[in-house]
C-alpha cells in the first residue's frame, strides 16, 4: 500500500510507523533532500540535518532508546500552504533504559512535496533529554 500523499494523512502515516518502530519505514517517506531541523536543540544535539542519509542515521537508534506508545492530543493544523502543516502533539511511552515514563509535547511545521517530506521543523523540550537513556542520537553532551 502506497503512503498517503496528503501533508496530513502523510504525518499521521508517520506516527504510526513510528510506533510500529518501522525506522526504514518512516524514513523511506523522505525526499533525497530533505531537511529535518531542531531549533531548540541542546549542545551536542545536531540542529539541522540535511538529506535522507542523515535524518536515516539519526533516527536509526531511536526504537533502541525511546519505546513510543502513542500520539495523543494530535492536532494537524493547515496552513496557507496547502503542502504545510503545523502539528501540535504529545509523544507518550517509556525510556527504554531506566524504564522512566517519556512524555514530550512538540510542535512541527512539516512540508510535503510529490508524496515524501521534505522540510520538517520540530520544536521540543530540550530539557526531556537530559533524562538517562534519552540520548539516541550519540551526541557529545
Amino acid at each position: 500500500m502506497p503512503a498517503p500523499t496528503s501533508p496530513a494523512d502523510l504525518f499521521r502515516h508517520s506516527l504510526r510507523l513510528l510506533l510500529d518502530k518501522d525506522i526504514p519505514a518512516w524514513v523511506a517517506l523522505w525526499a533525497e533532500g530533505g531537511v529535518m531541523e531542531f531549533p531548540f536543540a541542546p549542545d551536542g544535539w545536531p540542529r539541522r540535518l540535511e538529506g535522507k542519509e542523515a535524518v536515516a542515521a539519526y533516527m536509526r537508534h531511536y526504537p533502541d532508546h525511546i519505546d513510543l506508545h502513542d500520539f495523543p492530543e494530535l492536532r494537524i493544523h493547515q496552513t496557507t500552504d496547502p503542502q504545510t502543516v503545523v502539528v501540535e502533539m504529545r509523544g507518550v511511552g517509556r525510556l527504554v533504559e531506566s524504564d522512566a515514563p517519556f512524555d514530550m509535547t512538540y510542535i512541527a511545521v512539516v512540508t510535503v512535496r510529490d508524496g515524501h517530506f521534505t522540510t520538517y521543523r520540530d520544536y521540543w523540550n530540550p530539557l526531556a533529554v537530559q533524562q538517562p537513556g534519552a540520548d539516541f542520537t550519540g551526541s557529545s553532551r
